[in-house]
């Protein structure tokens, strides 16, 4: 095991051994304090948090989580009650949450880490892999080199030039969260992750100062009338719509609330209603979707706590996809459909969540490359188009270039996606609620124009935590399939109607407001149109503050400055991960992420939140100490 001996002296000085745990082929002494009052060990720990404060990726702040993980490892091998106990305790003391959220949401997702921990070896890529994910600590670890398999070699054709035939319309929506618990005239301003909630007396309606409107709030996930609305909006707005992509998210931010039998209700409630809008949907799952959330079993962990979500979604879906998909989408959550018009359209919808960092069943020894076997899968339907002449559509939740995606699979994904750029038309994600897009190149190295493959759209949430309530309609080729225009129509939360009856306007369109800034008029939104886009927003710091407040459709636009919109015409130009310019953190642990520009707002977890305390207040490692010591008794 690898562990620096300045880090080992530092935890030392006031320890002693307490036990010995099994780490890989080794036995390793696991250190606990021998007093809490020791003003040595007080000591060592403050400059041992103030080392990480100042450098989050230092060998020796990866060293430190390493010493952690031991601690840790430790106390999930003495049982999954043992573990969530401990954590719920140090999330009350850190006051991460409340009370009752830090004990429901370790309740759900403790046992999962913990059983991650009992198989990790310390020391090994699975585990620095957990040191970025839990405490931000450590650098991401080089990709793990694997060349996908191709059953064919790379043909030469070009992209396709638009037909010029009359273009159909594609609507795209994402992350709705819809809250059956949303009571209109419930409390707005609680300390809950989500408001809007009879949760005490104080929050019950005409109990409280910020009461809820009927059709949301900022602080709150989306009542029902919201979605209603914003369905019917599309009917209107889009009555010839060729069909609707929504890529995942129903369930609620309430994640420390969650069961199979709700999640299920809430899942089949949004669906129907979509259906009863007389929308043609082809969906993805979301990481909200499961219970617990961000929970997916790949098929190899023999576990099977996901087949629920599988079978309800393939029963779901079947009105829209037929009876062919439902068969792989009850094996791992993904399928392949297709839309026949002037062309044939294969629509093939994965399961990001098998690269998801907060899939916490992922963390295993060793790492799987292709767990559940999608991206063979993915290979063989992207190769069928390709002989068949077919274009593609890839739908997804995560954004495959996201900080919360994998490095090694978005690598292999982003393998697929260069051997197949001639059929994949676009690809579509939504996940950060934010309205935005990711290129995805042939060189990382020398990211061009010439060099822009493929195009991820990510959709605008309609949940209101993250800005106005927003949807997408793109202009389509019926030949090509290749996207002519994005435009972006929202309900305005400011606007005295939203009270009421929400209006749903346009509120731009990506060929009108940036076609202007590159060189001649685009016949399709390229790849090579949006890498020249992001040139003219490095360029021009007024076209950037544009884009920068269209992404949470100005509502409450923070300020983004120079090293800001550097990370974030970065994150713009890398649907591979590894090329996203962000490196690992969590808020208040080695430094200003969210001032670089990196924003989270759909991958929320309490037992994450913790152990990322440990590391950043020297109070919480010796609390750690004090409740092992308690539990033990």
């Amino acid at each position: 095991m690898r562990v620096l001996p300045l880090i080992l002296a530092c935890l030392a000085a006031g320890q002693g051994v307490a036990s010995r745990v099994k780490l890989g082929d080794e036995s390793q002494g696991v250190l606990t304090p021998a007093s809490a009052e020791d003003s040595r060990y007080g000591s060592d720990l403050t400059a041992l948090a103030a080392t990480i404060r100042e450098d989050a990726q230092s060998p020796a702040s990866c060293a430190a989580c390493e010493t952690i993980l031991v601690q840790l490892k430790l106390a999930a091998s003495r049982g999954d009650d043992f573990f969530v106990r401990v954590m719920t305790e140090l999330c009350r003391r850190a006051g991460i949450q409340d009370d009752d959220v830090c004990e429901g949401s370790i309740a759900l997702e403790g046992p999962i880490i913990a059983r991650g921990l009992r198989g990790m070896v310390i020391g090994s890529r699975t585990s620095r892999l957990a040191c970025t994910t839990f405490m931000g600590l450590c650098l991401y670890p080089e990709v793990k080199p694997h060349n996908v398999s191709f059953p064919s070699p790379k043909p030469k054709a070009l992209r396709p030039a638009p037909s010029g035939l009359k273009p159909l319309h594609v609507v795209h929506f994402s992350d709705i969260h819809i809250d059956p618990f949303y009571v209109e005239g419930a409390n707005a301003n609680c300390s809950k992750p989500i408001c809007c909630r009879e949760y005490s007396d104080g929050d019950k309606v005409g109990n409280n100062e910020f009461p809820a409107g009927p059709n949301g709030e900022h602080t709150c996930d989306s009542p029902a009338s919201l979605e209603e609305s914003m369905y019917a909006a599309i009917r209107e707005i889009v009555p010839d719509a060729a069909f609707s992509i929504f890529t995942g998210d129903i369930v609620d931010h309430a994640i420390w609330d969650t069961s199979v039998s709700q999640n299920a209700r809430g899942i089949r409630d949004s669906y129907d209603r979509m259906a009863r809008a007389g929308l043609i949907v082809h969906g993805t799952a979301g990481n909200h979707e499961a219970s617990p959330a961000n929970s997916f079993p790949p098929t190899a962990a023999a576990a099977n706590d996901s087949q629920w979500l599988y079978d309800l979604l393939a029963s779901t879906w079947t009105r829209w996809n037929g009876a062919a998909a439902a068969a792989t989408t009850r094996e791992f959550g993904a399928y392949s459909t297709k839309h026949e018009g002037e062309g044939t359209l294969r629509i093939i919808s994965l399961s990001t969540n098998m690269y998801y960092a907060h899939n916490y069943w992922l963390y295993e020894e060793p790492m799987e490359a292709d767990p559940s076997g999608q991206l063979a899968w993915l290979v063989a339907e992207l190769d069928a188009a390709e002989k068949a002449g077919e274009r593609a559509y890839i739908v997804g939740h995560m954004p495959m270039g996201s900080r919360d995606a994998f490095h090694d699979a978005s690598n292999y994904f982003d393998q697929i996606v260069g051997r197949y750029e001639g059929t994949i038309a676009a690809m579509f994600f939504g996940h950060t609620h934010f309205d935005e897009f990711e290129l995805s190149y042939a060189d990382y190295g020398n990211r061009s124009h010439a060099g822009a493959l493929a195009t991820s759209y990510i959709a605008p949430s309609l949940t209101p935590t993250s800005g106005h309530p927003a949807f997408r309609v793109y202009a389509v080729d019926p030949v090509t399939f290749g996207v002519l225009d994005a435009a972006t129509y929202m309900a305005d939360t400011s606007d005295a109607s939203f009270g009421s009856r929400p209006a749903w306007t346009r509120y731009y369109s990506a060929k009108e407001a940036y076609g202007p800034l590159v060189a001649g008029e685009p016949d399709e939104l390229s790849p090579a149109f949006w890498h020249n886009v992001t040139e003219a927003l490095e360029r021009n710091a007024t076209a950037f503050r544009q884009f920068y407040a269209r992404r949470k459709r100005g509502w409450a636009v923070g300020a983004c400055e120079e090293q800001c919109r550097r990370v974030e015409i970065c994150k713009l130009r890398a649907a591979r991960s590894q090329d996203n310019c962000v490196l690992p953190g969590l808020p208040g642990v080695g430094a200003e992420e969210k001032e670089k520009g990196e924003e989270e707002e759909c991958g929320g977890s309490v037992v994450r939140d913790t152990l990322g305390s440990l590391v950043a207040d020297p109070r919480m490692l010796r609390a750690f100490g004090e409740v092992v010591a308690e539990m033990e008794r």
